[in-house]
């Protein structure tokens, strides 16, 4: 877990599991239909994920729910953009989702007073993805506006003792596992964190205003280049918060409170949680301050990016615990595998809290 030297291949990527070793191995996404993802929106005035209604009378955003294969969120975005003649920051949607799968979500689309053209233009749309649903929207769509995502996987030529993966996977329905963010946001080999020593943190903006300008203002040349800036950031973000979160599972306490856990008290319900480094560093205090400083400090040159932005200090949960967790052996040695999380919580890393996954391509989900 040492800091980068330059070299491609050190930084950690791969954190202890809850039991210490992987009980079986897998194929994973062997093709697109093996992932399908379903945005739970949970908004109201949204059709559900299986409605057919439509409201054309809403709101200044057209919003689309869409199903597509082979092409990523932000694609689909500026494809969407460029098909209504708006901007590109003027469609929403509220999570990347993976390419190389089956994925459902929802866009918003700014066409204020444009109404009557909108079956014109959902046909247009229809001519590239399925349609599912379409709704009119006040309101614009945000990261992490939806309530959570569906996924419905199946896993290949499953290598390992049918017992101990029932068993395993009961575990996981019961307790959790640990809610490391995925290998995917940090890029090929770390290649995000990399850039992410190259960058000037003063010159990110996370507040939405700088200098009195709008968000998506400028020119588009140096809002790519915020974005991908804010991209490689985050990445950085998410490694400490990785690194605190593996020291724990390797200790065995990432189920319990520590002393100094924020926001514990005897009013409170408490949550075990790790830090997502800030301005100041972390909220919590006493033992488990000093132990999250302590790890962060072995990584001096990431710890530095995070001293002039000021960005709030936030926290994690450690446990990321699925939902409506079903399983079901196939033939061949397949498992289908089915459950629901909450919006920053990856599918994959949990499943390879179990599994040792092969997979043929790595995309954002959340």
């Amino acid at each position: 877990m040492s800091e980068n030297t330059g070299e491609t291949d050190s930084w950690t990527l791969d954190w202890p599991t809850s039991r210490g070793h992987r009980v079986a191995r897998a194929e994973l996404k062997k093709c697109p239909e093996d992932f399908r993802v379903f945005e739970d929106l949970g908004l109201p005035g949204f059709p559900t994920e299986d409605s057919s209604a439509d409201d054309t009378t809403g709101g200044e955003h057209l919003c689309l729910f869409l199903e597509k294969t082979g092409d990523n969120t932000e694609y689909v975005a500026r494809q969407l953009a460029l098909l209504s003649g708006c901007r590109h920051f003027d469609v929403g949607f509220c999570g990347l989702k993976d390419r190389h799968a089956v994925t459902r979500q929802w866009f918003s689309i700014y066409r204020p007073g444009m109404e009557a053209g909108d079956e014109a233009f959902i046909q247009q749309v229809a001519e590239r993805w399925l349609v599912i649903s379409r709704t009119r929207s006040s309101r614009k769509l945000r990261r992490g506006d939806h309530r959570g995502n569906r996924f419905e996987i199946t896993l290949r030529r499953v290598q390992g003792s049918a017992m101990d993966i029932d068993r395993a996977l009961s575990e996981l329905k019961m307790s959790g596992a640990p809610n490391y963010f995925g290998p995917q946001r940090f890029g090929h080999h770390g290649a995000n964190l990399d850039r992410a020593l190259t960058i000037d943190p003063s010159k990110l903006n996370r507040g939405g205003r700088k200098g009195g300008k709008k968000r998506g203002g400028g020119r588009s040349g140096s809002g790519s280049q915020d974005s991908k800036n804010v991209l490689y950031f985050s990445a950085a973000r998410s490694w400490l918060f990785n690194e605190v979160l593996g020291r724990r599972v390797a200790a065995g306490n990432w189920r319990q409170a520590i002393d100094g856990e924020p926001g514990s008290g005897p009013d409170s319900e408490l949550v075990v949680t790790g830090p997502l480094w800030g301005d100041g560093g972390t909220e919590a205090v006493s033992e488990q301050g000093a132990f999250e400083r302590e790890v962060v400090a072995e990584n001096p040159r990431l710890e530095a990016l995070f001293s002039v932005t000021r960005m709030k200090p936030e926290r994690r949960p450690l446990i990321a615990i699925p939902e409506q967790l079903h399983w079901q052996w196939l033939e061949d040695d397949n498992l289908s595998v089915s459950f629901w999380l909450a919006p920053g919580q990856y599918a994959t890393t949990l499943l390879a809290d179990i599994f040792e996954l092969h997979e043929g391509a790595k995309d954002p989900e959340q």
